[in-house]
């Protein structure tokens, strides 16, 4: 995905930055990282308050193959509706940003 469509994405936010990291990109807001870019797809910051919800709205949370057993990281796929309903996906940008200010602290 390139930059100018993930800025699109995060707008709700103001700016954001956007820096290569391992191959994917980090996405950040004030400093703080609230989404990273992993093989073209957007995964969002979530944490125990926000995993529930993500869960419930059907986005996955992702996991890497580590040394045969999975290791699950605290990002999560943007729920299909938030694509096609720019306010359904500003509240998930909020949420991922909040998960990222409670996970810094």
């Amino acid at each position: 995905m390139d930059n100018a469509a993930i800025e699109e994405m995060f707008e709700t936010l103001g700016p954001i930055s956007i820096r290569r990291m391992f191959g994917g990109k980090g996405i950040y807001c004030e400093g703080v990282i609230l989404a990273v870019e992993v093989d073209g797809e957007i995964l969002l910051k979530g944490d125990a308050e926000t995993a529930p919800e993500l869960e419930a709205a059907g986005a996955r949370q992702w996991a890497y193959d580590g040394k045969g057993k999975p290791v699950k990281m605290p990002y999560w796929s943007i729920p299909e509706a938030a694509y096609d309903d720019p306010e359904e996906m500003a509240r998930w940008v909020k949420l991922a940003y909040a998960a990222a200010l409670r996970a810094k602290k």
